[in-house]
């Protein structure tokens, strides 16, 4: 067999020790069936706390909010509500993620509510008290008569911005050009219009501050963007407002991949395999974004960079060390000087190392009569683990049945792909292939890890009337773990389920 490309997933405790415990692991999917969630939401909070580490490195105050559309789990909104309310809050994207979020503890005051917004999200968030973070003048109206019309108080929001100029060339005299599109937030170049629909509406909502989401990793991108966020909240001030927060978003990202070598000699082999220099490494030739024109490689690979050495906290800390693009000053002391908050919303990297997914091995056979390939269908299909829909492309852990040291025969390194349990052709958990130190037997567990952020819940659905997958809390105590189910999960009791 050829050298396997391994793609071995970055793991932390108390995730790791998670996934060594096999006993505990088959237990948990024999009683609760596959696919299975499994949780940690103690360290959910140890990432918000890292993130306040960088706030606190820097000098600079203002809220982290978890953005809840990451994962539909009580267990962590829950844990949340029980840290720090000034440091931590939870960002809603919908009516059902705010009356969740408040079911949960969160008070309102630690509520931001985002994202697209019918008359009944943008009425209970005013009632209950949340801040509301508006994408244009006609949201802000639409808020302000219902204040009106049902007497409520006035609603704390954000003007979300977008279309910021970033300088392409060398220097501040560069090619100056707009940042990509966005279907969120006013562009920048209607700010005017925008601040005089907030004074006009000055008895129903009161502007504390303005935000932004960039679609991208960029540093010069979100540098601009901040900056430029700086000089409107200047002009709020002269207007006689009284802002005091820039919410810069999310996107700080998450590794997935642990070795940077692995996730750079794979992509250089999709790409050899894609030009028919080595044997195909996908499902019918899937290239990923890439295409073999006449012995040409074109296109781009549509994938997430899966080996990040900077990420999450380390992410923020590298954009508030980076110089302003006008002053050069880092973008921290741009803050510090005009005493502005700030505030972020990580969905992905507040859930990294948060969670797993696991799905029972059904069946091993040959892909066709004429074919080599192995296919693998596990009980799960691609809406239950979304990672590769992402574009993350990571291996999962083996959980071997039995003990490696019991196996017999085929116990060395098995390419595979992985299918799911729905009657699609379609229905392929990765469309490419996975390499295991082993060829998985009916009965083993495959171990998606990391997947709490976006992949565990985000696409689940109920096709063919297929389950979708428990969801169960799991925290440590001692040399055991305890697991309760995701919805009778609370902090002050922990999960005091059974143990391992």
């Amino acid at each position: 067999m050829r050298v396997p490309l391994y793609l071995r997933p970055r793991l932390e405790p108390p995730l790791s020790s998670l996934l060594a415990d096999a006993p505990f692991l088959h237990s948990l999917a024999d009683a609760l069936g596959s696919p299975l969630n499994l949780l940690l939401p103690d360290r959910i909070a140890e990432n918000a706390d890292r993130f306040r580490g960088v706030y606190r490195e820097h000098r600079l105050t203002g809220r982290v909010y978890f953005a809840h559309k990451a994962n539909r789990s009580g267990s962590l909104v829950r844990r949340l509500a029980a840290t720090d309310p000034a440091a931590v809050g939870v960002d809603v994207a919908s009516l059902g993620e705010l009356q969740h979020a408040l079911a949960c503890g969160v008070t309102p005051d630690r509520i931001m509510a985002t994202g697209p917004k019918d008359p009944e999200f943008l009425w209970l968030a005013a009632r209950t008290g949340a801040t509301v973070n508006l994408d244009s003048p006609a949201e802000l109206g639409q808020l302000a008569d219902l204040v009106r019309k049902y007497t409520l108080p006035r609603v704390d929001v954000l003007l979300r911005l977008s279309a910021f100029e970033t300088a392409t060339g060398p220097g501040v005299s560069g090619v100056k050009a707009l940042s990509r599109r966005s279907r969120f937030g006013s562009p920048l170049r209607e700010a005017g219009a925008l601040l005089d629909a907030a004074e006009r509406h000055r008895d129903a909502v009161r502007l504390t501050g303005v935000a932004y989401h960039l679609d991208t990793t960029g540093l010069a991108e979100k540098a601009a963007a901040l900056e430029q966020s700086v000089a409107v909240l200047d002009e709020c001030r002269a207007r006689g407002l009284d802002p005091r927060v820039i919410d810069i978003g999310g996107g700080f990202g998450v590794g997935y991949v642990a070795e940077a070598g692995q996730w750079e000699r794979y992509t250089s082999e999709l790409a050899n395999a894609v030009l028919g220099t080595r044997p195909a490494l996908t499902w019918r030739g899937h290239g990923y974004g890439l295409r073999n024109e006449g012995g040409t490689l074109r296109g781009a690979l549509a994938l997430y960079p899966a080996h990040r050495p900077t990420a999450g906290p380390g992410y923020l800390d590298e954009l508030l060390s980076h110089p302003s693009p006008a002053s050069g000053r880092p973008l921290a002391t741009l803050l510090l000087e005009h005493l502005y908050d700030l505030v972020c919303e990580p969905g992905r990297a507040l859930a990294d190392q948060c969670g797993l997914s696991l799905a029972r091995v059904i069946d091993v056979r040959r892909a066709g009569h004429d074919s080599e390939d192995l296919l693998v269908r596990l009980g799960m299909n691609a809406g239950d683990m979304s990672l590769e829909e992402h574009g993350v492309l990571v291996d999962p852990v083996l959980v071997p049945r039995t003990p490696l040291p019991e196996q017999a025969g085929d116990d060395g390194p098995a390419e595979v792909y992985l299918a799911g349990n729905l009657c699609l052709e379609a229905d392929l958990i990765t469309r490419r292939k996975v390499f295991l130190p082993r060829r998985p037997r009916a009965g083993d567990l495959l171990a998606f890890a990391n997947t709490a952020g976006y992949a565990m819940d985000f696409r689940a659905h109920r096709a063919q009337r297929q389950p979708v997958a428990r969801t169960v809390a799991v925290t440590r105590e001692g040399a055991s773990w305890r697991w309760c189910p995701d919805e009778d999960y609370w902090p002050i009791t922990g999960t005091g389920g059974p143990t391992s």
